[in-house]
């Protein structure tokens, strides 16, 4: 990709001291693979090396992005959930967790958290009008800072149900980080009836285990787990179904061919209830 000089990733920095240009940021390395503006040269060839392995990463990328919407919808649409905390949230793009509860519900109320500052930058741009929702910097790591944030309290009421999403993020978790015990900190905090949606990648064989090399040699994160080990994440909740499948087959909105490529197979999720 080339760079382009009036990106708003440039402008956001250029208010911001807090973000670091020498090295690679998850949400903008997402951004490249997307096809976005708001990254560096530093996260350009992050998403470069992962091409090499995986020439449809960016497809990846937007069936992430579509699982997700689909998701929302269920929860907005079929459980009548009105509240979501969106954690790991990245660069905002096309069909934001706000966006698609809003249309369903006006009032609906959304707060992305996502480490990188950029976010927040543009997440202020973007949500300067709109009172239902909030960014918030901070690490998910962290459950006891993220639910005590001022403007997570603000917006979502911890005594009704919550859709808690942990979109394309847990892979970044490494083992010694206990992303289980972060999903079940985060769900202690919701009362009975709120649900937990997860994507994450999936090893699926040796294409998928040269794109972890890859990502954890570049960008230090990038753990593909098993799809036994994802489904775990799952354990003391009702997973609804499909279950934990491919992204392309959670709840699809029209037929989908099968086999499934490569691209198609790379990330699984699935979306459970606390009962």
């Amino acid at each position: 990709m080339e760079q382009d000089g009036g990106s708003t990733a440039q402008q956001s920095a250029g208010q911001s001291a807090d973000i670091d240009l020498s090295r690679p940021s998850i949400a903008r390395v997402y951004d490249a693979v997307l096809g976005g503006k708001d990254n560096y040269e530093v996260d350009r060839v992050v998403a470069d090396q992962v091409r090499l392995d995986m020439p449809h990463i960016s497809d990846v990328g937007w069936f992430n992005r579509a699982v997700l919407g689909r998701g929302v919808r269920y929860l907005a649409a079929e459980t009548g959930i009105n509240q979501f905390l969106d954690l790991g949230a990245g660069l905002p793009t096309l069909e934001n967790t706000h966006q698609v509860a809003q249309r369903h519900d006006p009032e609906a109320r959304v707060v992305y958290v996502d480490i990188d500052p950029i976010v927040l930058a543009h997440g202020r741009a973007l949500l300067e009008e709109n009172e239902h929702t909030a960014v918030v910097t901070a690490d998910l790591r962290e459950p006891e800072k993220v639910l005590a944030n001022p403007n997570v309290r603000r917006l979502i009421d911890f005594d009704k149900p919550v859709g808690v999403l942990l979109i394309g993020i847990l892979h970044h978790l490494h083992d010694d980080e206990d992303p289980k015990g972060i999903v079940d900190a985060y769900m202690d905090a919701v009362p009975a009836g709120s649900h937990l949606m997860i994507t994450a990648f999936c090893d699926t064989g040796p294409e998928a285990r040269a794109v972890e090399e890859t990502m954890l040699e570049f960008l230090g994160t990038g753990r593909f787990r098993t799809m036994d080990e994802i489904t775990a994440y799952f354990d003391g909740f009702e997973l609804l179904d499909p279950g934990v499948v491919a992204l392309p087959m959670w709840r699809p909105e029209g037929p989908v061919a099968t086999p499934l490529s490569i691209a198609q197979r790379l990330m699984v999720g699935g979306v459970a209830r606390k009962n």
